[in-house]
């Protein structure tokens, strides 16, 4: 029994949907337990000071994890992997042994270096990032940031070790490490909160990242390639991911340093705003991490292999059929989630010391994100496809211009906000929140979601000059999608009126089925919504999931073949 579930585990996975599907159920996994951890952080804090002591003391390591610890990321590793490993044999597991080597010897080296010199300057950060905090708060803020100074590290590993189970297309093993990661939080929720407070889930969150490279630990074993310290270091290899890694290491910061900024912006708010900034921005990272990562992550080890074997056609098609069922899927979903935001925020979140003022603001604020959720996904897709290709500097100059966007636009809003009643009102009407105090944290995910839009665009705009590929049948796609989710969305409006009438929405049982029955309906309409447009996407879905749960001959498109 024990053998056939490590069989299982170590499987390799083929084809970009194969590996998409996959890793797509396993972050629907995780995300699930990352909102059952949000749930029970909710219940027992509510949205205030001390869950926005606890959301701020995670910015600085992941800064760290961001800025130094993706020197060793996946998407920078795999095409050197990839190029080292080649059919794996005797020789190319030595040149690839040294590798892992030196560039796990060097990383342990630079992130203790920064680790303990952010460790004693903590006190000193702490006065920019929580500056509206009061001293005791500041006190416990060093403590929590301190502690979690060993997640970046830890995570960093995990990232290292990740980078071969994907290369060998290990993606059961690889969608694991997330779930463990949220049990053990859980696990400090419920069992050391109790005693030891903040602190005791941070040490949850501690244990969980250590778990998340540990459960890659037997595969790679077992290949012969666990690294393992040395300071014999071949410097040539170090300089040359460095130098690939920099401009993505700096792309990957610019995210960070935005949610330090919008931390900053939202610690000068009404009490508990950072709290619902953090719990919005959560619920619409299920949508994102289901649909935009699991394409990117499904679709980077085969685009890294391709461009390294020059084959570019095959490589701007795996691109194109990623893009296109990434606009498959977010739309609509991004519709569900706008009209179905209270009954979402409400049965997940809405319990204990969460109140309904929370929840009317944390569902305007997901509202607001979700309006980028396609933006998110194809940006990360697209940044991953210039990756693949070698080229870290287009990425890194498009997300800083759009970073500057997201860091200044939520200032101008706030002004605005102040300023200009009729623009209070307005966003405060939209989303029926106007006896509700703090609506201006809105103003924080409205300057992100523009900011992403905007990144997006431009990446749009110069894949297809640099590649000299039009995105033509990406708006096809978008255009299907967008009819079949405005369907989606007015017939689980309509749902909603109607069946608020048979259910108690005061009681939990009453709110999820409202909101569930709505949706399924709105579901329904915009599947045949797309199957009166005959789209290309539902036909390919249809074709290849049946066949892979069920073992069916279906006859699959020609596109669908060239990629299985």
């Amino acid at each position: 029994m024990v053998g056939k579930i490590l069989s299982i585990i170590g499987k390799e996975i083929s084809g970009v949907h194969n590996a998409a599907y996959l890793l797509g159920v396993f972050a629907l996994l995780s995300q699930c337990l990352a909102l059952v951890r949000d749930r029970l952080l909710a219940h027992h804090f509510g949205a205030g000071t001390s869950l926005d002591l606890y959301y701020a003391s995670f910015r600085i390591p992941d800064l760290i994890f961001a800025s130094v610890a993706s020197l060793v990321s996946i998407s920078v590793l795999i095409p050197f992997l990839s190029r080292l490993m080649g059919d794996q044999n005797t020789e190319n597991i030595d040149q690839t042994k040294k590798f892992l080597n030196s560039l796990f010897s060097g990383y342990l080296i630079i992130m203790v270096v920064v680790s303990v010199a952010v460790f004693f300057a903590m006190p000193y950060l702490a006065h920019f990032i929580v500056p509206n905090f009061t001293e005791s708060l500041k006190t416990e803020f060093v403590l929590l940031s301190q502690i979690l100074l060993l997640q970046p590290i830890a995570l960093g590993i995990s990232n290292l070790l990740g980078s071969v189970t994907q290369v060998t297309r290990r993606f059961f093993l690889y969608a694991l490490s997330p779930l463990f990661y949220n049990i053990s939080i859980i696990l400090g929720v419920v069992f050391l909160a109790p005693q030891y407070g903040l602190k005791g889930i941070i040490y949850g969150v501690v244990a969980g990242s250590v778990l998340h490279f540990a459960v890659q630990i037997p595969y790679i074993l077992r290949l012969g390639l666990l690294p393992i310290f040395s300071f014999r270091i071949d410097l040539k290899s170090m300089i040359e991911v460095a130098k690939l890694s920099l401009p993505r290491t700096l792309t990957l910061s610019l995210t960070s340093i935005e949610l330090i900024f919008l931390t900053l912006y939202a610690g000068g708010m009404k009490d508990g705003s950072i709290s619902v900034f953090n719990f919005a921005l959560n619920l619409q990272s299920v949508p994102f991490a289901i649909i935009g990562v699991s394409y990117s992550l499904a679709a980077f080890p085969t685009l890294s292999r391709l461009f390294n074997e020059g084959q570019k056609e095959k490589f701007l098609e795996q691109i194109e059929t990623a893009a296109r069922h990434i606009i498959f899927w977010s739309l609509p979903v991004a519709v569900l989630f706008i009209v179905l935001r209270a009954q979402i925020v409400r049965v997940i979140l809405g319990s204990g010391n969460f109140s309904w003022e929370d929840t009317r603001l944390t569902a305007a604020c997901l509202a607001l994100f979700v309006v980028s959720l396609v933006a998110q996904s194809l940006r990360l897709l697209f940044t991953r496809a210039y990756y693949a290709a070698g080229n870290t500097k287009k990425p890194l100059i498009i997300n800083l211009l759009a970073s500057l966007l997201t860091i200044t636009l939520p200032i101008g809003f706030i002004i605005f906000w102040d300023r200009l009643p009729e623009f209070s009102y307005f966003i405060q009407n939209l989303f029926k929140i106007e006896d509700v105090e703090g609506g201006v944290v809105l103003m924080l995910p409205l300057g992100y979601s523009i900011g992403t839009i905007a990144s997006m665009i431009a990446l749009l705009v110069s894949f297809k000059f640099d590649f000299k590929k039009s995105v033509s049948i990406l708006c096809r796609s978008f255009r299907h999608s967008f009819s079949a989710s405005i369907i989606t969305g007015f017939v689980a409006y309509l749902m909603l009126s109607a069946l608020a009438n048979y259910f108690d929405t005061t009681t939990l049982p009453g709110l999820f089925l409202q909101g569930f029955l709505a949706g399924v309906a709105g579901i329904l309409a915009g599947v045949g919504t797309l199957s009166l447009l005959k789209s290309q996407e539902l036909k390919e879905i249809f074709a290849v999931v049946p066949r892979k749960i069920f073992g069916e001959k279906n006859v699959v498109l020609d596109e669908v073949r060239k990629i299985e």
